[in-house]
């Protein structure tokens, strides 16, 4: 009878939705994150590949994690475009850090603005420094979609 809901998980998959164009979230309000300007979908996908496998992730843990270790095996970090105006990012790992999928997210965006490239995304892990992280992704968008026992 060990089984617990949390520690018992062998995997978690995420989702996390953006809405890339000029007009304001309507349906979508609170359900996505909100970016006015269109997003280069392919480079961010090429740069989240980066961040999948065994990685320390302290750039992208937030300071109240309680989490005894910020090493994390990172299984899956897809960016596809599913819409016209609509990008989903899933995530897939045993288990993440506090605010990881979030600050993960936030960091890809900035390469799929062109303010990063996948070199600095790159450097941002490596450097294993929390102020080298892009800015969190807001909670709005994020979604737990599927737990394996």
């Amino acid at each position: 009878d060990g089984f617990d809901a949390r520690f018992s998980a062998i995997a978690r998959h995420y989702l996390y939705r953006i809405v890339d164009r000029r007009a304001p979230l309507a349906i979508e309000k609170d359900r996505a994150w909100h970016v006015p300007t269109r997003l280069d979908v392919e480079a961010m996908d090429a740069a989240a590949k980066i961040l999948v496998g065994h990685h320390d992730f302290t750039t992208f843990r937030s300071t109240h994690c309680q989490s005894k270790s910020p090493l994390k095996t990172l299984g899956r970090l897809d960016v596809i475009r599913a819409g016209a105006d609509l990008i989903e990012i899933r995530a897939s790992a045993r288990s993440f850090l506090h605010n990881q999928v979030r600050s993960m997210v936030g960091s890809v965006k900035l390469v799929g603005e062109g303010k990063w490239t996948a070199a600095d995304l790159r450097a941002a892990l490596e450097a294993t420094d929390r102020t080298r992280c892009g800015a969190v992704a807001p909670s709005a968008g994020l979604y737990l979609t599927k737990v394996d026992y």
